[in-house]
C-alpha cells in the first residue's frame, strides 16, 4: 500500500470543500495505490458529549468513538465516486486499482485493540496502526488545517507552521496538536513516515503521493 490516508472529520463542516476532496481522493486512486480512514468528526464529538454526561468507562467511550468512525466512513463513501467500504483490510489489499476503499475500523480494532482507551487516542493513531497492518510506505493525516504549528492558530495568529519535525521531537511536546499525543509514539514503533496536510487544497495530497514538496508538516522517522 503506498499510502493510508485519513480524512479528518473537521473537514464535514464545509461541505462543498469535503465533496472537492473526495472526488479527488477517488482520481488520485487511478494512479496510486492508497486507502482511506475516516476521522470520528461530529459522530465523535456526540459520544465526548455522553462521556461528560454520563462518565462512560474508558473502554466504552473508546469503542463508541471508533464505530463514529465508522459512520463517517459511510458518509464519505456515498459522495466518493469509485469507492467502497470495508471492514477487511485483506480485501482492502487486494482492492483494483481505480477504486478507493474507505476502512470501516471497528472490527478491526475492537478484535484486537493494543492501543490506550483513552481521548488521548483519535482517528489519528488508529489510522497509523491500520498503516502499520497494511504495511503503508507513508500515512497522510488530511485535515482542516495546514499542519502542526508552534501553537493552536485558531487561538493566536502569529503561530508558525512546522514544517518539518521528528516523531520523537513531536513525542517530546507531550501536548496535542492538530494530531494527537499517542500518534508519534506508533509512528516510531512503526517506522512511519507521516504528512499533516489540509484537505482544501487537494493539489497539495497529490504532491505528497508524488513525494513532492507542499505546504504541510512532514513527521519523519
Amino acid at each position: 500500500m503506498e499510502a493510508v490516508l485519513k480524512v479528518g472529520g473537521s473537514l464535514a463542516e464545509d461541505p462543498a470543500s469535503l465533496t472537492r476532496l473526495c472526488q479527488e481522493l477517488s482520481a488520485l486512486a487511478e494512479a496510486h495505490r492508497i486507502a482511506v480512514v475516516p476521522g470520528g468528526g461530529e459522530f465523535a464529538d456526540t459520544v465526548r458529549k455522553f462521556d461528560k454526561k454520563y462518565g462512560l468507562s474508558d473502554v466504552v467511550a473508546h469503542k463508541m468513538a471508533i464505530l463514529a468512525m465508522d459512520q463517517y466512513g459511510f458518509l464519505l463513501s456515498d459522495i466518493t465516486p469509485e469507492s467502497y467500504v470495508s471492514y477487511s483490510l485483506k480485501e482492502v489489499s487486494n482492492s483494483a486499482k481505480g477504486t478507493l476503499p474507505i476502512i470501516l475500523p471497528s472490527k478491526i480494532m475492537f478484535h484486537e485493540d493494543p492501543l490506550e482507551q483513552s481521548w488521548d487516542v483519535t482517528s489519528d493513531t488508529i489510522a497509523a496502526y491500520i498503516a502499520c497492518l497494511l504495511d503503508a510506505e507513508k500515512l497522510v493525516l488530511v485535515t482542516d488545517v495546514d499542519g502542526i504549528f508552534s501553537e493552536d492558530p485558531k487561538k493566536n495568529l502569529d503561530a508558525k507552521l512546522v514544517e518539518e519535525l521528528s516523531a520523537e521531537e513531536l513525542l517530546g511536546w507531550n501536548r496535542r496538536t492538530s494530531v494527537d499525543k499517542v500518534l508519534p509514539k506508533i509512528l516510531l514503533q512503526a517506522n512511519l513516515d507521516c504528512y499533516v496536510v489540509t484537505g482544501r487544497y487537494p493539489e497539495r495530497i497529490k504532491l505528497i503521493l508524488e513525494n513532492k514538496k507542499t505546504v504541510c508538516t512532514h513527521i519523519t522517522v
